[in-house]
């Protein structure tokens, strides 16, 4: 049908409205995307260049050689070794299952191990390697290399682990390390991002611990480029990080390791001071244990071996552990009567055996009573009826006074874990703690080291220090720092007076030196390095009047956690005081049979810095203590000592 021209018309005008329209729209939408073009190409090279570089190129942190631990003449107590390593790349593996099993058949993995990285490969990203095996012998390594191209995702690798080649000698000085922990991370306020490396490990007890800022180091880095998914493509710098520092501890490794040796299976602690700078030459607990076994992970059974031993292996009993100092306090209340005037020397007190306190009677050790005795017999025979008069006539806080005076209730600033302060009660003290009054009888009972008195090896060893000295001697355990001197702790004058020290240094010598001396059986003959020492037998258990009547149970007939510590302090040379010792004995019964003896020899080994002479022992001793000595060197770990080991 032929069409009217005035509608073609009409038709034309309305198809180019519409075409003007629309392209209109499409130029206007290709202006608007050549602007953004412009827009991101032009103004924001800049920042979208930056974003590119950071997406391209990561920053990876390196960690650093932890710092090395010697002893004062620079044998290793804790360094780094090269460990070997297999990781694995699940990305790269595969299948994860069959290249582990194919790796099994080659080296022995640990199923305790297999279970933690494949616990670890769960929660993290494909691309990052983790561990499999650690600590591995180089065999194992070489088999692993060889077989490389049939084990994807596998790789050997090397690194520094740490190990403490005096093994259990001073687990409780130095401590360990171990992997950072997600505790450990709640535990710091703002952790740094080294701390969140796999596997990296931090010091968990001991000096490792409280040194750890030091020991540490500062981590390095190194960029790598990846691509979109993170993975690594290529290494492009490194710059190493900065390792820790090393450290040199006052302590002596030999000397250790025979007080840990003559210790021996007891439930024992002992403490060696330098009375003429503060170090600390040994500070052995036993039972110890293999730190080596912390450092990757213990296992659920060596742990509860450790932790159900009736002994306590993981306590640090020197610092740690508390104990009633029994007679070895005596010396605090009778520099306290001496100081405040009450007493002379010449003074004596009745002693028949007991002590009526308050409608109670205070028992003295000797049944039927030292009798008249003087400040020196009191030190000798240890009369407890004579400190019973002197602490009631002092008063209990003026004995506290003089206890911290000379470091006892004080915590000493060591960097080792739970220092304890111990405990020298006040009036005040209980009125605050335990909401009651001080009664008479709480100081008849601190007199003698009992009741809430409380002291650690270390602090004894302290306080007997500051008996031998007259000086505030304080104990220090870090030599030096990268070589860096620190600071001693000889100390400054107590500012009590000379001759009251003289007169109890004097009672300490007969303890140790004249017959009815109760350390007398462990006498040091040597003329020049004489001992003066005080045993102490504190108790852990109520002796009811009945039992008391009947006879008290001795110690050997009770269970081993009733009977009674033993303890014994002393110093040498008396002339010229060289060491201090204390020596604590859990339930081992009387102070001068089971602590005494332990303390005159690690005091002898101490004075000549090896093994003594038999002479410097009674006669009747010397085949015991021959038998002895040589016994202890079987028993004592061989350790070669290569260059390796000094600093």
């Amino acid at each position: 049908m032929r069409r009217n021209p005035k509608e073609l018309d009409s038709t034309h005008r309305t198809l180019s409205r519409r075409a003007l329209l629309l392209g209109g729209l499409q130029l206007a939408f290709a202006g608007g995307l050549a602007m953004r073009m412009r827009y991101l190409q032009v103004d924001q090279a800049d920042q979208f260049l930056l974003l590119a570089e950071e997406n391209r190129i990561n920053i990876r942190l390196l960690p650093p050689a932890r710092g090395q631990i010697f002893d004062r003449n620079g044998i290793a107590l804790a360094q780094n070794s090269p460990s070997y390593r297999i990781t694995i790349v699940p990305e790269d593996a595969g299948d994860v299952d069959k290249v582990i099993a194919d790796l099994s058949r080659l080296i022995d993995i640990a199923p305790e191990d297999l279970e933690r990285a494949i616990a670890e490969m769960r929660r993290s990203p494909p691309f990052l390697p983790v561990t499999l095996a650690d600590q591995i012998d180089w065999q194992d390594i070489s088999k692993v290399a060889v077989n490389a191209p049939a084990l994807p995702g596998i790789t050997p690798e090397v690194g520094l682990a740490r190990i403490y080649p005096r093994q259990s000698d001073f687990a409780h000085v130095v401590g360990y390390v171990g992997p950072v922990s997600d505790y450990d991370l709640s535990q710091i306020e703002d952790p740094e991002p080294i701390l969140r490396i796999p596997r990296f490990q931090i010091g968990k007890v001991g000096f490792e611990a409280k040194q750890e800022a030091e020991l540490r180091g500062k981590a390095g880095a190194k960029r790598v480029e990846v691509n979109a998914t993170g993975r690594v493509m290529r290494e492009l710098d490194r710059r190493d990080g900065a390792a820790g520092a090393d450290m040199q501890l006052t302590v002596d490794a030999d000397l250790q390791g025979y007080v840990q040796a003559r210790l021996g299976s007891e439930s024992a602690s002992a403490v060696i001071i330098d009375c003429e700078n503060g170090d600390l030459r040994a500070i052995s607990s036993a039972p110890s244990f293999d730190p080596n076994l912390f450092v990757r992970g213990i296992s659920v059974a060596d742990y509860r071996e450790l932790t159900e031993n009736t002994y306590r292996p993981l306590a640090n009993k020197t610092v740690q552990g508390t104990y009633p100092p029994g007679s070895t306090f005596k010396m605090v209340v009778a520099l306290a009567a001496l100081e405040e005037g009450i007493i002379g020397t010449e003074e004596t007190v009745w002693c028949p055996g007991y002590l009526e306190v308050a409608g109670r009677k205070f028992h003295c050790w000797k049944r039927g009573g030292h009798g008249n005795v003087d400040l020196n017999a009191s030190l000798k025979q240890s009369c407890d009826v004579y400190y019973y008069d002197l602490a009631l006539k002092v008063g209990i806080d003026k004995i506290s006074a003089m206890a911290q005076r000379l470091g006892l209730g004080v915590r000493h600033n060591l960097p080792m874990s739970a220092v304890a302060s111990g405990l020298t009660p006040t009036k005040e003290w209980k009125t605050r703690n335990r909401g009651e009054d001080w009664l008479i009888g709480d100081t008849a009972n601190a007199s003698i080291g009992q009741g809430f008195m409380l002291a650690s090896p270390l602090q004894l060893a302290v306080m007997t220090a500051r008996l031998a000295t007259g000086r505030s001697v304080a104990p220090r355990l870090v030599k030096s720092i990268d070589s860096i001197e620190q600071p001693d702790g000889a100390g400054v004058p107590l500012g009590v007076n000379e001759n009251n020290l003289r007169t109890l240094r004097r009672g300490m010598f007969s303890v140790s030196n004249e017959r009815r001396g109760t350390g007398y059986g462990s006498r040091i003959i040597e003329e020049t390095m004489r001992m003066a020492g005080k045993s102490g037998t504190s108790q852990v258990r109520n002796i009811t009047a009945a039992e008391r009547a009947a006879g008290v149970i001795r110690n050997s007939d009770l269970p081993w956690e009733r009977r009674d510590h033993a303890l014994f302090v002393c110093f040498a040379p008396f002339e010229k005081p060289k060491y201090a010792v204390a020596v604590v004995v859990e339930h081992g019964g009387g102070g001068s049979k089971a602590a005494a003896p332990i303390a005159r020899d690690v005091m002898l080994q101490a004075l000549y810095g090896g093994t003594p002479p038999l002479e410097a022992y009674p006669k009747k001793d010397r085949s015991r203590i021959r038998s002895q000595q040589e016994r202890l060197e079987r028993e004592r770990p061989v350790r070669q000592l290569d260059g390796s080991d000094r600093a």
